[in-house]
């Protein structure tokens, strides 16, 4: 189903970002977990819109509920039902742009796909879609860490051409990236970021940016070559996530422009296991992970919703001005940054149970 990602570890989602909710439902989380509310509560906090002045204005506590799969604080090892309530959903904005495909969104892909739509805020393409594996993401993104001690923080690193300066990813946390609203580590750089998405909100425009992202203490072994390589997976978690554009691991693009012999990691032993002393394969090779800090970067495209005036055409050819109206992120990778970490959280939540049934 396009809706449900994942093999053992599987998540659908559902609902439309102006209907009457969101939720998902998480099945393969191990039982006995430790989990509430409140656990789950963290991340769709930080993903909510109107957190901040950078972010819509649309107002949402995104408050979850669990509706099957937990009792007493404890999961059942059963699927795992979560629900959030849409409180502010304005569709009427956006009865002037049905007849329109907006530039750059998926009106025209979907009409043209299912002969029907949503013309509400893009219904399923809409980012209000990430509601869900937001909140089955931090699930196991708990269960990660409660049975193998596995960390996973991401941050921004770029947005427009501001990029922050190095940051130290074998101990960033959390707390370290959100203590700026534009989720930068780096306090210059994030206040020169902050400046940016201000100018192009006050000009109704928008920018883009590059998110990156940490999993430690990743245990080597894991992953199922050779179509589903740790890093294939995770670029397609990434590039499912509204707004992507690209994605890299390690060296990534910058590779191409070294030599082998400046390019691979030679392995030390570390702690009495082998290691490597550099990590520009970050942490994966075959594939497979190899104990390093899994590190990798998503490259998220400006919003397509800007309140310029745009000259396109409507649904019949007809030449005509769209002048979006709604409530919209100018830049889209503050509130992502939870979004990238609860879908690792998945990716690598899945390959830890397949690796475990290997071991029956």
């Amino acid at each position: 189903m396009s809706s449900t990602f994942g093999t053992l570890l599987k998540v659908t989602t559902f609902g439309e970002s102006h209907g009457k909710g969101v939720g998902a439902i998480l099945d393969g989380c191990p039982a006995k977990i430790n989990l509430s509310e409140k656990d789950i509560q963290k991340q769709l906090n930080r993903r909510r819109p109107g957190q901040s002045k950078l972010t819509t204005k649309r107002e949402e506590a995104d408050l979850v509920t669990i509706l099957s799969g937990v009792e007493r604080g404890k999961t059942l090892g059963v699927p795992i039902g979560l629900y959030v309530a849409n409180k502010d959903q304005r569709p009427d904005d956006y009865k002037t742009m049905q007849s329109i495909p907006r530039p750059s969104h998926a009106d025209y892909t979907y009409q043209t796909k299912y002969g029907i739509r949503s013309a509400s805020g893009g219904g399923r393409s809409s980012a209000r879609e990430t509601v869900g594996r937001v909140a089955a993401g931090a699930i196991a993104d708990k269960f990660l860490y409660e049975i193998f001690r596995i960390e996973i923080v991401a941050w921004v690193h770029a947005v427009g051409e501001v990029e922050a300066s190095h940051v130290d990813e074998g101990v960033i946390s959390r707390e370290d990236v959100d203590q700026t609203i534009v989720r930068c580590p780096d306090g210059p750089a994030a206040d020169k970021m902050v400046q940016l998405i201000d100018n192009v909100k006050e000009r109704d425009d928008s920018v883009g940016g590059i998110i990156t992202c940490v999993c430690r203490n990743v245990p080597p072994g894991w992953g199922e070559p050779v179509f589903d390589k740790v890093e294939a997976k995770l670029a397609q978690a990434m590039l499912s996530i509204p707004s992507t554009k690209g994605f890299e691991i390690g060296s990534g693009f910058a590779g191409t422009r070294m030599f082998g012999s400046q390019h691979n990691d030679p392995f030390v032993l570390k702690e009495g296991r082998l290691g490597t002393t550099t990590n520009f394969s970050g942490g994966v090779q075959g594939g497979i992970t190899n104990g390093e800090p899994i590190v990798f970067r998503t490259a998220f495209k400006p919003p397509a919703t800007i309140s310029l005036p745009q000259t396109t055409v409507d649904f019949e050819g007809r030449k005509t001005v769209l002048e979006a109206k709604g409530r919209h992120d100018p830049c889209v990778v503050p509130r992502a940054v939870p979004i990238v970490e609860c879908m690792a959280a998945l990716v690598i939540g899945d390959f830890a149970l397949r690796q475990q049934f290997r071991q029956l």
